[in-house]
């Protein structure tokens, strides 16, 4: 399977050779594209989504969705827009951010939606890092019958550093309630300064450890997670707490946060077994 995996990984061009990229417009003023690879029929399609800021080409994304379109898998990564008009650029830490989690969702959904509408019958969301919370929000909100199974890699909740999450929680609630628009500079994820609404970083916030646990026994499809005991960016209880949310998970020895170097062979072939193991999708 190593060998296989090799010569699937050294054969790989980048994917603009071969990708067709697809625009749609999210909200009024607000496109966003995706790459896509088109892929056997009778093969479930993959929607690929990058983690917190990034876009489809962050390295972990790409080299996983080139490694899963040549084992004969559709293969759909967007770049979602968070709220920035046809993003390609991964955004700063500093920038305004207007965009928010129920955004990211209805985003997910077009891209669902969009996979369905070109004929395919059966969808697998594969996610990285925020990438896996945001696609687990999505399954956690009536997800589309297309979709057959989940993947999450490197699985995080939402942090706040050193913040008081509670205390937080409670002083976004207030503002949202009282219509304040003023932004909120805030610490999330790798950002230690984070302008946002209060909205915005509400919805994201609102997601820690115990919320994403709950989420994850009440998938409706396959599920599947993927962590790395030298993941650094994640807290040392995690993995354990997610092996305890009755998901399987698959712990890969060395391996960072973004399943590189060697371990970009284990994340694929994790991968590849997960999606043989999804029924095929039924004749029309």
């Amino acid at each position: 399977m190593r060998a296989y995996l090799l010569c699937l990984l050294i054969s790989l061009f980048p994917a603009s050779i071969y990708a067709a990229v697809v625009q749609q417009e999210m909200r009024s003023g607000i496109g966003a594209s995706a790459d896509y690879m088109a892929g056997a029929s009778d093969k479930p399609a993959v929607l690929l989504l990058h983690g917190f800021l990034q876009t489809r080409d962050f390295h972990t994304v790409a080299s996983l969705g080139r490694g899963i379109n040549d084992a004969g898998y559709a293969v759909l990564t967007p770049t979602l827009s968070l709220n920035v008009p046809n993003r390609s650029q991964s955004l700063a830490c500093e920038a305004v951010h207007k965009h928010s989690l129920d955004d990211d969702v209805a985003e997910i959904a077009r891209w669902v939606r969009w996979l369905k509408s070109h004929g395919h019958r059966s969808v697998v969301l594969f996610g990285h890092s925020f990438g896996s919370l945001q696609l687990l929000a999505y399954l956690s909100r009536k997800p589309d019958p297309v979709v057959k199974g989940y993947v999450g890699a490197s699985l995080v909740e939402t942090q706040l550093g050193q913040t008081d999450r509670a205390a937080l929680i409670a002083l976004l609630e207030d503002r949202v309630r009282s219509g304040q628009r003023a932004l909120y500079t805030g610490s999330i994820s790798f950002c230690a300064k984070y302008p946002s609404t209060p909205e915005g970083l509400l919805s994201y916030a609102r997601w820690d450890q115990t919320r994403v646990l709950d989420a994850l026994k009440q998938v409706p499809v396959a599920t599947k997670l993927v962590m790395g005991d030298a993941d650094f960016i994640i807290e040392n209880n995690w993995a354990k707490a997610l092996q305890h949310a009755q998901t399987p998970v698959v712990i890969i020895k060395g391996a960072n946060h973004f399943m590189d170097g060697e371990h970009e062979f284990d994340l694929l072939e994790h991968a590849l077994g997960f999606l043989a193991s999804v029924p095929p999708p039924r004749p029309r």
